[in-house]
C-alpha cells in the first residue's frame, strides 16, 4: 500500500504541462464563441464542444509524445524536414495565426479589465500584455514548475468563475442531450461552429506542448519511454477534461440564461449574467475573463518563441517577441472594432491555421524511425487523420454557406 501511494505521488509531481497547454482552450476567444453559440442558437452547437474537445486530447497526446520521444519540439521536428523557402513560408502562417491568437487573448483581457474597473479597452490591452509578459519572464528566471504552477492556479480561477452560474441557473438536461446531435442551422452557426473549432484545437497549442514536455522532462530514455507514455496520458486526460467542462458549462450557461435575449459582445453577456443571476456571478465571469486573457496570452508568448526558435533557428528578446504579436491587437482595438466580433473572428482565422499543424504532427508521430521507443499504432494514427479531415470539411462548409449568403 505505501509503495502503491508513493507511485501515485510520483505521477503527481510529474503532471502539469498538459495543463499549460490547457489554457488555450479556455481563452476569451472560447468565451466570446461558446457565449455567442448559446445565445444564439441554445444547446444546438454543444455537438461540437464535445467532438472539439476529444479531438485536442488525441492531437495534444501526440505533440507531448513526439516532444517526449524525441527531445525536440515539433517546429524544430517541421524545419529539419524542409530547405529555407518551405520552412520560411511556415513560419510565416504560423506567425499569423499567433497573431490571431494574441488578438483574441489580448482583447479578452482588455473586455476585462473595463468590466471590472472602467478601463479603457487599449489601455487595458496594453496592461494585459505587459502582466503577460512579465509571466513570460517568470518562466525564464526560474523553474518551469513555478510557472506551471501560476497557470494551473488561474486556470481554476477560470474553472470557479465560468461553471458558478450553472449553480445558480442549471440547464436543460433534455435540452443538452439534443445538442449533441450534430447538426447546424445557416451560415451563421456554422461560422460559429468553425470559430468554436478553432478556438477549441488550438495550433499553437499545438506547437507548444512538445516544447512544455521537453522543457520539463527532456527526451525519452529507452527504460522509462512507455511508463512515461501513461502518465502523459493521465496528464493529458486530466486537463482536457476540465477544459472540455469549461467549454460546455460556458454554453449550457449562454443557452440556459442568455437564449433569447439581445446579447452582442461580452459586455452585454457580463450585464445580462448579472441582471438574470446576480451581481456576484458576474463578478464571478469577469474575474476569470480576466485570469482566462493573462494566462493566455502568457502560454501563447511562450508558443511563438517556441514557432520561432524551432522554424527560424533564433531567439529574440521576450519583449520584442511580445510586440510581434501584439501590436495587431492593439491597433485593432485603438480603430475602435468591437471586441467581441474580433473575438469571433481571430478564432475562424485560427481553424484555418489547425492543418498546418496537424498535418506534420500527424506525419511525424507515424513515422517508424523517430517513434521506434513507442510506436504510435495505426489506429490512432488513422482517427488522426480523420481529425484532420473533419477541420479540412468544415472550414470548406464555412467558405461555401459565407459565398452563398453574400
Amino acid at each position: 500500500m505505501l509503495l502503491q501511494r508513493e507511485a501515485l505521488l510520483q505521477r503527481t509531481r510529474l503532471l502539469g504541462p498538459a495543463f499549460v497547454a490547457a489554457v488555450a482552450y479556455v481563452d476569451p476567444g472560447n468565451v466570446a464563441t461558446n457565449t455567442q453559440a448559446g445565445a444564439a442558437f441554445g444547446y444546438l452547437l454543444l455537438w461540437v464542444l464535445v467532438g472539439a474537445t476529444l479531438m485536442a486530447g488525441l492531437v495534444q497526446y501526440l505533440s507531448a509524445k513526439v516532444g517526449w520521444l524525441t527531445g525536440e519540439t515539433l517546429p524544430a521536428l517541421v524545419a529539419r524536414r524542409n530547405s529555407r523557402l518551405p520552412r520560411i513560408c511556415y513560419w510565416i502562417q504560423a506567425e499569423l495565426v499567433a497573431m490571431a491568437t494574441d488578438l483574441a487573448e489580448i482583447v479578452g483581457g482588455a473586455v476585462a479589465l473595463n468590466l471590472l474597473f472602467g478601463v479603457p479597452l487599449v489601455t487595458g490591452a496594453l496592461i494585459t500584455t505587459a502582466v503577460s509578459t512579465g509571466l513570460l519572464f517568470l518562466q525564464n528566471s526560474r523553474s518551469q514548475r513555478t510557472f506551471e504552477r501560476v497557470i494551473t492556479g488561474m486556470l481554476a480561477i477560470v474553472t470557479i468563475g465560468f461553471l458558478a452560474g450553472l449553480v445558480a441557473s442549471p440547464p436543460d438536461p433534455r435540452q443538452a442531450v439534443a445538442g449533441l446531435v450534430p447538426r447546424l442551422d445557416g451560415a451563421e452557426s456554422a461560422v460559429l461552429a468553425v470559430g468554436m473549432l478553432g478556438a477549441t484545437v488550438m495550433p499553437h497549442a499545438i506547437y507548444l506542448h512538445s516544447a512544455l514536455i521537453r522543457d520539463r522532462h527532456g527526451r525519452a530514455d529507452p527504460d522509462c519511454a512507455a511508463p512515461m507514455l501513461r502518465t502523459i496520458r493521465l496528464d493529458v486526460g486530466l486537463a482536457m477534461l476540465v477544459a472540455g467542462t469549461v467549454n460546455v458549462g460556458m454554453l449550457l450557461l449562454a443557452a440556459s440564461t442568455l437564449s433569447g435575449l439581445n446579447v452582442d459582445g461580452l459586455q452585454a453577456a457580463h450585464s445580462a449574467i448579472g441582471a438574470e443571476l446576480g451581481p456576484m456571478i458576474a463578478l464571478l465571469f469577469a474575474l476569470a475573463l480576466l485570469a482566462s486573457g493573462l494566462a493566455s496570452t502568457s502560454v501563447g508568448g511562450y508558443a511563438g518563441s517556441v514557432i520561432m526558435d524551432g522554424l527560424l533557428r533564433r531567439r529574440i528578446p521576450i519583449i520584442w517577441r511580445r510586440v510581434l504579436t501584439a501590436v495587431p491587437a492593439l491597433i485593432l482595438l485603438g480603430l475602435g472594432l468591437e471586441p467581441t466580433r474580433l473575438l469571433i473572428l481571430s478564432q475562424v482565422i485560427l481553424s484555418f491555421g489547425i492543418p498546418f499543424a496537424l498535418v506534420p504532427l500527424v506525419r511525424i508521430a507515424s513515422d517508424p524511425k523517430l517513434m521506434h521507443l513507442v510506436p504510435t499504432k495505426r489506429g490512432t494514427i488513422g482517427v488522426a487523420w480523420l481529425v484532420i479531415g473533419v477541420v479540412s470539411l468544415l472550414n470548406v462548409i464555412l467558405i461555401v454557406l459565407t459565398v452563398a449568403g453574400t
